[in-house]
């Protein structure tokens, strides 16, 4: 006889149900707070400090403002993970990174599958946003449910999977207004599932008819995305040995319709940097070599020691003291006009020059000295560079936050020492300007 599976939320309407989010950082507090404009939230985080700062209605990632945390008043912040037990479903927005090796770190997704596991009742959903490798909701993360919980998969609990789609620092692309991918354990699911995200993103969703199917759509986003910048830097280099302005080079192409138009740089972060690597690793698990993807991370990856070393050959040439030379890089998190350091290739750069030889300070208007440190001691942080008398060597913009481009060239040049040099990696100035751009 074929059992029936429990209605999802015990019964209870959507609109009446109590959402858990797990995971209060870049994705999971703007989620959070935009639900608690119809829902009952319960906003979890493991740390004490990160809860703390939210109820002071302080946000360091600066992605919701003041305002916004004063009035999510059905929001209820919190570090105690019993505060969950009054949800039914659950939405969990842990950070999946890779370990030094580049293998996928799941630790922080199943410990937060076995919390969860403690609270749920008969009939809960557990929703994933963090990205995994297509099969990894189901394969890793359900049993893990199941077993801790002790209810049977889609007969007492359920799964869903929606991508997160973040982008951080931009406030033109918010949760609102990016369209969400949507995909629930059964029809049923997938329907609360769509129905659930409907209420808060004005874009539109886009329900598809498989957890599988959504993971991999998020995986390739940034895959494809890395593939296509690593192209970019690869042609930048060799442009650049040809004598040929790549911003002309692609200005030139862009004229074409269907052309797709990227610009070269430093690629880091927690996605793009990140994402290639879980999509290897399934394809190596299931016995198939892929040819392409791990050699636009390899090159990606090896950008930051491109521009080490064109600073040093360029300060040679130019004959700018380089020996034990002071260098000051401009920019530190992994894209601009965010605080975020994880996986940055700009903090890869300061190492570089370090190894090089080079007297490394850094700054970033979004990061504070104490945050990096302790953690990097061969680099000096500099909270306010253009407010200290200095002749550096060589000054590296190396992360566009819209600070630098609202500064005239000339305050970046007064930096400089007599035969100091400028160094453009985002194209912040124009052509000329600077002494070497990317």
């Amino acid at each position: 006889m074929i059992k029936e599976s429990i209605p999802p939320l015990r019964g209870r309407k959507l609109d009446e149900s109590t959402i858990g989010v797990v995971g209060l950082g870049y994705v999971g507090l703007p989620l959070a707070v935009s639900l608690s404009n119809h829902f009952d939230v319960v906003g979890f985080d493991s740390s004490d400090d990160r809860i703390g700062q939210l109820v002071q209605h302080v946000d360091i990632t600066k992605e919701v403002a003041r305002s916004a945390l004063e009035s999510a008043t059905r929001l209820e912040l919190t570090a105690e993970p019993a505060v969950l037990k009054k949800c039914s479903i659950y939405i969990v927005t842990v950070p999946t990174p890779v370990d030094a090796s580049s293998t996928p770190d799941l630790s922080s997704i199943t410990q937060a599958s076995e919390t969860l596991a403690k609270f749920m009742s008969e009939g809960d959903i557990v929703i994933y946003e963090s990205t995994v490798y297509p099969g990894l909701t189901e394969e890793i993360c359900v049993p893990i449910l199941a077993t801790n919980s002790g209810l049977e998969y889609n007969m007492q609990f359920f799964c869903g999977y929606s991508p997160e789609r973040m982008n951080p620092g931009d406030k033109t692309r918010t949760l609102q207004s990016i369209v969400k991918v949507t995909a629930g354990s059964t029809p049923e699911v997938a329907t609360l599932v769509d129905d659930l995200y409907s209420k808060v993103v004005t874009a539109g969703t886009f329900k598809v008819e498989s957890i599988k199917i959504a993971e991999a759509a998020k995986i390739i986003e940034n895959t494809q995305r890395d593939l296509n910048i690593a192209l970019i830097n690869e042609l930048a280099q060799l442009f650049k040995k040809l004598g040929i302005d790549t911003q002309k080079v692609l200005e030139a192409a862009n004229t074409k319709w269907n052309f797709h138009s990227y610009s070269p740089g430093l690629v880091g972060g927690h996605c793009i940097g990140v994402d290639p690597y879980y999509l290897v690793h399934k394809a190596q698990e299931i016995g198939f070599a892929t040819q392409v993807i791990l050699a636009g991370r390899s090159t990606n990856d090896g950008m930051a020691k491109y521009v080490a070393s064109e600073v040093k050959r360029l300060m040679d040439v130019s004959e700018t003291p380089s020996a034990n030379g002071d260098v000051l890089v401009l920019g530190l998190t992994f894209k601009e006009n965010c605080s975020d350091t994880r996986n940055s290739q700009a903090i890869s750069l300061c190492c570089s020059l370090v190894e090089h030889g080079f007297n490394v300070s850094a700054s970033d208007p979004f990061v504070t000295s104490n945050d990096l440190q302790f953690k990097y001691p061969s680099i000096r942080f500099c909270e306010h560079p253009f407010g200290e008398p200095s002749e550096y060597a060589a000054v590296i913009v190396a992360v566009a936050h819209d600070e630098y481009r609202n500064k005239g060239v000339e305050a970046f040049k007064d930096l400089l020492s007599e035969r100091g040099l400028l160094f453009d990696l985002k194209w912040v100035f124009k052509e000329g300007d600077a002494d070497w751009r990317m």
